[in-house]
């Protein structure tokens, strides 16, 4: 297949380009003007609308990652550029995509279980209902911004990404040096739920949603086996066999990380992935201890 990917440079678009090359598929990207890229690539302004649906021709199927990175002090500035990379972006492209003469078979979009909010130890699948809060609303809205696509015809698939754990990237990255340092600790009360997936199994998920045509609409893309913050923490430091003795309080980590300290770190969600092993999907990496000894090997 001749497969577009926005997003390509990023964590999750890197390990994807390098799956998808090793599969033979042609590989082209979305670009900014003035940005570099390996591959072929078309360039675009997602911000502004900008992306000719003519230079789209050919293309088989799309992969959708890009958006702001959500890490860091939420301030207003942050949360517009969060919101308007995912809302503007989808629409850009899904807009484009409608208007294709010959359309490509799917689009599969990155969404987040940020969609669900804080929600305790409630288990949750993709019939759950949405949260209140920023993340909830953009997700919701970064969803909806598809529609063009889906009312098309094209299938759509909006994968519902966990935290997505490699040593590479992300927060297991940002773990790594306080935790072999000796300064890792549960975060809070450590009793709230962290909805994870290693890498991996996120390149696997998305390869097999390209694939699977009875897939489409939302699929959260997590483990089957989400954990506490306090079981996380001494998963971790079992792992790289270090204590875990320095917790970080409710109030230190909203007077570090402000408001995105209620939402991706003293925040509880627990997710299951119905669709997607009701879809037959198999996960490489379900429990997480096995994930992380096979990231930090």
């Amino acid at each position: 297949m001749n497969i577009l990917i926005s997003g390509s440079t990023g964590l999750v678009g890197s390990a994807l380009c390098s799956a998808l090359a090793a599969d033979g598929h042609s590989l082209t990207t979305l670009t900014r003007p003035n940005s570099k890229s390996a591959a072929k690539s078309i360039e675009w302004n997602p911000l502004s609308g900008k992306l000719d649906p003519a230079a789209l021709t050919g293309i088989d199927a799309v992969v959708h990652l890009a958006g702001e990175n959500i890490a860091g002090r939420w301030t207003a500035a942050k949360k517009k550029a969060i919101r308007e990379s995912r809302v503007l972006g989808t629409k850009t492209l899904a807009n484009a995509l409608a208007a294709m003469t010959v359309k490509p078979k799917v689009l599969i979009c990155a969404s987040a279980i940020g969609y669900y909010g804080n929600r305790g130890d409630e288990l949750l699948t993709e019939s759950s209902s949405p949260g209140k809060g920023f993340l909830p609303e953009v997700c919701q809205a970064w969803e909806s911004a598809a529609d063009p696509a889906r009312a098309a015809g094209i299938r759509t698939v909006a994968l519902r990404f966990g935290v997505i754990l490699s040593e590479n990237g992300g927060a297991l990255a940002k773990m790594l040096t306080p935790f072999k340092l000796c300064l890792g600790g549960i975060i809070g009360s450590g009793k709230q739920y962290m909805s994870w997936i290693a890498l991996d199994d996120v390149v696997g998920a998305i390869l097999f949603a390209l694939k699977t045509e009875s897939l489409s609409g939302p699929a959260n893309t997590v483990a089957p086996n989400p954990v506490t913050n306090r079981e996380f923490t001494k998963t971790l430091g079992k792992v790289i066999k270090r204590p875990t003795i320095f917790p970080m309080p409710a109030f230190a980590a909203r007077l570090a990380f402000g408001e995105m300290a209620n939402d991706l770190l003293l925040g509880s969600t627990r997710v299951t992935p119905s669709r997607l092993t009701d879809a037959g999907f198999v996960f490489k990496w379900p429990r997480l201890e096995d994930a992380l000894r096979h990231l930090l090997q």
